[in-house]
């Protein structure tokens, strides 16, 4: 189930990550993890193995896909319920701020920049009412779902849960070199920040798994599901040898 590099990876995900750890220490291995791969050298030898057709092709291509928020993400390693190691390509102006949505997710996560610039903002829901009206100093107002995986298929489901308004805490930028790592409940958005495409070694993680997350759009309603359409294999590869060609030229 795959070569050198594919297995030194699993081995590294499974001694780091393994075992009950508390979300607090889950989030700092995972960035610990994420920095250690996601260095140009490894991360391009992992990639091109994997384009060669290491690893599990068929089944890392069902999970691949063009994001809905503005990137192409690539399964590279499935450690079923307890890791996902993906690879984000970013294109610029995609998932500029003001069109991605802000969200949170399942489990923790961490995020290694290989290439590139991103731009992130985080956000806690203010406990005041909603008038409608902007708040000054980043409070917006937005609606609120509640978004979850439809049974027996890949797409995502969005229920309605009401007006939300949300207080910007946080505003960052992260270059190449760069990791972050946020708790399962952070809500946040990232975008390319940059007019070159962005590389990112992601990685979600712990077997706690949230059965859905909270997304809150200010762009105005969202539809009751939205397709995810997953990649072929040859689809899947050919991304993975464009990627590693990537980050040889960088």
């Amino acid at each position: 189930m795959g070569g050198r590099q594919v297995l030194a990876a699993r081995r590294l995900l499974t001694g780091t990550l393994d075992g009950d750890l508390p979300e607090h220490e889950l989030v700092a291995a995972a960035r610990f993890v994420v920095a250690e791969l996601g260095t140009p050298q490894r991360l391009l030898e992992l990639i091109s193995e994997l384009a060669s057709g290491e690893g599990d092709p068929e089944g890392c291509a069902r999970l691949s896909y063009r994001h809905v928020l503005g990137f192409d993400k690539l399964l590279l390693i499935d450690g079923g319920p307890r890791h996902m190691l993906r690879a984000h390509l970013w294109h610029p102006g995609a998932g500029a701020v003001g069109k991605e949505d802000i969200h949170n997710h399942r489990s923790p996560l961490a995020s290694y920049v290989v290439r590139g610039r991103l731009a992130m903002e985080l956000y806690d829901v203010d406990g005041g009412g909603d008038d409608g009206r902007e708040e000054i100093g980043g409070g917006i107002s937005a609606a609120r779902y509640e978004e979850s995986l439809r049974e027996g298929s890949a797409d995502w489901l969005l229920e309605p849960t009401g007006p939300a308004r949300l207080r910007l805490t946080h505003v960052g930028q992260y270059a190449a070199g760069s990791a972050y790592a946020l708790p399962a409940h952070t809500l946040h958005r990232a975008w390319c920040d940059t007019d070159v495409p962005a590389v990112t070694l992601f990685l979600e993680t712990g077997s706690g798994r949230r059965a859905h997350t909270d997304v809150f759009t200010p762009a105005g309603p969202h539809p009751g599901a939205v397709a995810k359409v997953p990649l072929d294999v040859d689809d899947y590869l050919g991304a993975l040898g464009g990627l590693a060609e990537l980050l040889r030229s960088s």
